[in-house]
């Protein structure tokens, strides 16, 4: 019951600091601190949803196609590389500066070249998308690799195991919570490296239909566009949680054994 009560009150907060935001962009719309034709009203941002809810979708399932495939592209390579930069001491010296490397090129400032060499279509999206989600996979796993249990492998070692089992029964498991971590930057990134992407050139997809509205100065469907880009990254984020969970149900175990073990001095000082 106290479990309950706990998770009760926990999800009480962000409601409360939501709501409290949606009444401060109410107050300011309503008083016209800002224009409202630039700052609409919580109200009109649904309204405008709602009347383009189809050709939202529409555009959303372009850019989730494109989220879709450049993440699973990113994700292989980005795990590929931090498999080779851990296995080959000359691969991590090849490799891991071109990762840092990736990182210090502005996603702004490539995606204009990028729709130049591969045109308007599906292919500089994807491509703009990999870099944004590579980096995220390998340092995460790779960090992984690198912080696996020694004396376990020194053990497995000792017992004659191979490398593949070594890496299986140890390493592998082992970096489960780093790739994880980095999955969870790497969907949120996704989706508005997608958009960002589809901003700058494209044929359909939220930041197409952005570019169109910004245009019209119909802000307030630009508004609905924003939410519905948090709403399928909070929902990527939310698919991502409830695999690890499934992936890892050690984690799960050893969560409650923790409670546990707090509750109980709890309980001795009641008695």
């Amino acid at each position: 019951m106290k479990r309950k009560s706990e998770n009760i009150t926990n999800s009480i907060y962000p409601i409360v600091s939501v709501a409290a935001i949606l009444v401060l962009w109410e107050c300011l719309s309503y008083f016209e601190v800002v224009p409202n034709f630039m700052l609409p009203s919580p109200g009109q941002t649904v309204e405008a949803f709602v009347k383009d809810f189809p050709l939202l979708m529409m555009h959303l399932r372009v850019t989730l196609a494109e989220t879709l495939v450049g993440t699973v592209i990113g994700v292989v390579l980005g795990y590929a590389s931090a498999c080779l930069m851990d296995r080959w001491d000359w691969a991590y010296k090849a490799v891991y500066p071109l990762v840092v490397l990736t990182q210090t090129i502005p996603a702004v400032a490539i995606a204009p070249l990028l729709v130049l060499w591969f045109g308007y279509k599906m292919m500089p999206k994807i491509v703009l998308i990999v870099l944004i989600t590579y980096f995220p996979i390998a340092v995460g796993v790779l960090d992984g690799f690198r912080s696996a249990d020694q004396d376990a492998i020194n053990l497995l070692r000792s017992m004659g195991a191979t490398r593949w089992q070594i890496f299986r029964h140890v390493k592998f498991p082992g970096a489960l919570p780093n790739f994880f971590s980095g999955l969870r930057i790497t969907v949120a990134y996704a989706v508005v490296g997608a958009v960002l992407a589809e901003w700058l050139g494209g044929f359909a997809g939220l930041g197409v239909y952005m570019t169109r509205v910004k245009k019209s100065f119909a802000y307030d469907k630009m508004f609905a566009v924003i939410f519905l880009i948090s709403i399928i990254s909070l929902l990527l984020i939310g698919l991502v949680n409830l695999v690890q969970r499934r992936c890892m149900p050690w984690e799960r175990v050893r969560g409650y054994e923790e409670s546990q073990r707090r509750r109980k001095p709890a309980q001795m000082k009641e008695k």
